[in-house]
């Protein structure tokens, strides 16, 4: 198994350990951090989740400088991002923190646009690559999780709700990409036995 594909992996296993710390009531107390008072199972929580989305960027990199991109890679590397990403809103809207019907607009995007994805590789061969929008949406589904997670922390102290500013810019552009993705994959769905 190649490193990127043992990143993925890493990033799978990561995932119930997540889970774990913040699905059980620890009783660890909690720190202050910029102005933030934050559960330590929550802290804990967060640096997995920020370690799982380092070896996300890291993986995929490094597959395609070093040409290691693999079937397994193909298929994990997504899968491992979209369970991650998942799971922590899934969390956030457990521990009050984001709203059950932005983060359902999220998930239904991100399993609408998987199954897109695979219907033009099936009939294309080719893999739809992520554009600015998908990317941006990315980066602030990552942050918006962090910032939730750390109860904003550095951002307290002056009032600034950032991780509901990121959950919001966030299901923007959820929408705007995935609407995107759509219009770009058009064709997939146009009916090929007339």
């Amino acid at each position: 198994m190649n490193l990127p594909n043992k990143l993925t992996v890493f990033r799978m296993i990561l995932i119930p350990v997540f889970i774990l710390l913040l699905a059980v009531e620890w009783q660890w107390g909690q720190v202050t951090i910029g102005g933030a008072d934050i559960p330590v199972p929550q802290l804990i929580a967060a640096i997995v989740f920020i370690v799982a989305s380092l070896t996300d960027l890291l993986d995929g990199k490094i597959a395609r400088k070093d040409h290691l991109v693999t079937n397994f890679g193909k298929f994990a590397d997504p899968l491992a991002d979209k369970m991650l990403v998942m799971t922590a809103f899934i969390f956030l809207v457990s521990l009050g923190k984001a709203p059950a019907w932005v983060v359902a607009i999220i998930v239904c995007r991100e399993l609408a646009v998987t199954g897109l994805r695979l219907l033009i590789v099936e009939q294309d061969g080719q893999v739809m690559a992520a554009a600015m929008p998908g990317k941006i949406k990315t980066t602030t589904q990552m942050l918006s999780i962090v910032f939730l997670l750390l109860n904003d922390v550095f951002f307290t102290a002056i009032s600034i709700p950032i991780g509901s500013i990121l959950l919001y810019i966030c299901l923007f552009f959820t929408i705007y990409s995935g609407v995107d993705y759509f219009v770009k994959g058009r064709d997939v769905f146009k009916d090929t036995n007339n």
